[in-house]
């Protein structure tokens, strides 16, 4: 090994480690392995930002656009709305259609787009039906990340191994191309999903109101005793009995200190209680109670007032901050009402709560100024969007451009980069999204986060890290069939990616496995392919892709149910897409 083989290996591995801790931002620990690179000349300094004007950004940041106008538009709602009526059998008609029709959105949009468009959906479903959101969101979350095998632009690992391929044997990864293995994979997995959200815990039961499509989440609040009257000089037991069973007092705040209160503990004037309960039991109970809630900073008019729930994205600025330090009301207008996190009963001051992604929240505001805070936030909401295309002039415009701009990729007219950099600027001109939308859009940690590590990796490759491994790997291979050789490379990248970001994962494996596969005498193709394949199915936790951390706390899930159908789901794609990929695409050279 030389030194500047042992000095690309050592910046990888702190790389790694830094994105498996996850202490620092990803963007973050890809810009301090840039500089690293830089510093210690792995990287020329004149390489060091070739990354941000690499084709990959260009498309993934259009990508992102594109479908962010697709989302944003209503289309998608006004096609499901016709339907909802009929499905009516429980979730062995529901959970099927929804997780197609996630799969063939997240073919053409971004996995995580096409799920946040068809959330709302499933909730209105789950309260019409008395069906669990536990049974849909998950399944609903998988099969938004098996829609993005599909397509060139369905995922990023998509996008990166057709420059790896590019930029290795001159010739990229066609828009189609990835449709054959990836649409055997998607139809294997939604046979899974259709019969494995059996595997899923059941729901609590329903509750009735607008805060029914919460039928898992048990949220938290904090309120006020008056000065005098209503419940002061009563006990936490007579309080707690206001609310019939269904809302608990889990601590009292009392001159600033937090207590675990015993039932005949007398409640005194401006005592503050944190609840828990369902949201319309905590909304009765406040009601019955006299109490005032702490998160109401300003009294609105009831016609200009508007309560929502949504749903804490990993993108939220709101991520590692608290209410009173991020000032939410004075910089929104919104105020914190409650918040559920993932079944967690929370006793600490809702001012002082840090947030994290998944967090469930409930938000009052003025009825117009609610929607630009929401996005502004990256808050998602879980209501449905009333955008009916009739009265929208421009709902039709975001999926007809997207729909030209993946013809004229298919039919080779123009590259991918063109195509979806035209769309964004057509979309942008045409008023379908402001600027001030389209920069909020895009998820630029993950721009960051390419463009960084682009050359690191070019580093790892150039120095002759890659075909380092790759000899390694190659002896290990040479006693097994060559599709096991490649089957290996599915796995390990399927294992790495839930630590690492996807994108971060193609681009220190891809390089691994075309040359493993040169090594070998084989063809890169299917060794990239399976490098693709695993980073894009990460079903086994919660943390590794977006998808997976958005259902967790409006689904109420826990860590190990990522398991239950997380694990069958892994197997059948290392089970269908192993053979697929050497079908499709032979192993042995051309």
């Amino acid at each position: 090994m030389t030194i500047d083989q042992a000095i690309a290996f050592a910046i990888l591995g702190c790389t790694i480690a830094a994105f498996i801790h996850g202490r620092l931002p990803y963007d973050l620990v890809a810009l301090l392995s840039l500089f690293a690179a830089v510093v210690s000349g792995v990287v020329p300094a004149e390489k060091a930002f070739s990354g941000f004007s690499d084709d990959v950004v260009i498309i993934v940041a259009g990508a992102l656009l594109v479908s962010g106008a697709v989302a944003r538009s209503g289309a998608v709602e006004a096609a499901m709305r016709p339907l909802l009526p009929h499905l009516k059998g429980g979730p062995a008609v529901q959970v099927p259609i929804l997780a197609a029709v996630v799969m063939v959105l997240s073919a053409v949009t971004k996995n995580v787009g096409a799920l946040a468009i068809l959330m709302p959906v499933a909730f209105q479903l789950a309260r019409r039906t008395g069906t669990s959101p536990s049974a849909l969101l998950m399944p609903m979350a998988f099969a938004a990340l098996l829609g993005g095998l599909v397509t060139l632009v369905g995922t990023s690992p998509n996008i990166i191994v057709s420059r790896l391929r590019e930029e290795m044997q001159g010739q990229p990864f066609g828009l189609l191309d990835f449709a054959p293995v990836g649409g055997c994979i998607a139809l294997a997995g939604l046979v899974v999903l259709a019969l494995g959200w059996r595997l899923l815990p059941g729901g609590q039961r329903a509750s009735g109101g607008k805060a029914a499509a919460f039928t898992l989440s048990h949220y938290s609040t904090e309120a006020r005793l008056p000065a005098e009257g209503g419940m002061v000089g009563s006990t936490v037991a007579e309080l707690a009995a206001l609310g019939e069973g269904e809302v608990r007092v889990t601590a009292l705040i009392r001159d600033g200190a937090r207590q675990v209160p015993g039932d005949a503990e007398v409640l005194r004037p401006a005592d503050r209680v944190m609840l828990a309960g369902e949201a319309d039991d905590l909304d009765a109970f406040i009601a019955r109670s006299g109490l005032t809630l702490v998160g109401e900073r300003q009294e609105l008019p009831a016609d200009a007032a508007e309560v929502v729930e949504g749903v804490v994205t990993g993108e939220s600025p709101l991520v590692g901050a608290t209410p009173s330090g991020f000032d939410l009301h004075g910089r929104t207008g919104l105020n914190l009402i409650a918040v559920s996190r993932r079944g967690q009963t929370i006793d600490e001051k809702l001012s002082e709560l840090r947030f994290r992604a998944g967090d469930v929240v409930i938000l009052k505001g003025e009825a117009e100024a609610v929607p630009h805070a929401m996005g502004g936030l990256r808050i998602l909401p879980l209501s449905e969007r009333n955008v009916p295309l009739g009265r929208n002039r421009r709902g039709w415009v975001p999926p007809l451009v997207l729909a030209i701009a993946m013809g004229l990729v298919a039919a080779h007219v123009v590259p991918v980069s063109i195509a979806f950099f035209g769309a964004a600027v057509v979309l942008l001109a045409l008023r379908a999204m402001s600027m001030r939308e389209a920069y909020e859009t895009v998820e630029w940690p993950v721009i960051v986060l390419l463009a960084a590590l682009i050359p690191v990796s070019e580093a790892i490759r150039t120095t002759g890290g890659t075909e380092l491994v790759a000899g390694w790997l190659a002896v290990a291979a040479a006693a097994v069939p060559p599709i096991a050789a490649m089957a290996l490379m599915m796995v390990v990248a399927m294992a790495v990616t839930p630590f690492l970001n996807n994108a971060a994962t193609v681009l220190v494996m891809g390089p691994v496995g075309a040359s493993l596969a040169q090594q070998l005498g084989l063809s890169p193709d299917p060794f990239l392919m399976a490098v693709a394949i695993g980073a894009a199915s990460d079903f086994l936790t919660p943390i590794g892709h977006q998808c997976n951390t958005l259902v967790m706390g409006p689904g109420g899930y826990r860590f190990q149910d990522y398991w239950r159908l997380g694990l069958p789901l892994s197997a059948t794609v290392l089970i269908v897409g192993v053979p697929a990929v050497a079908f499709f695409w032979p192993l042995a050279p051309a």
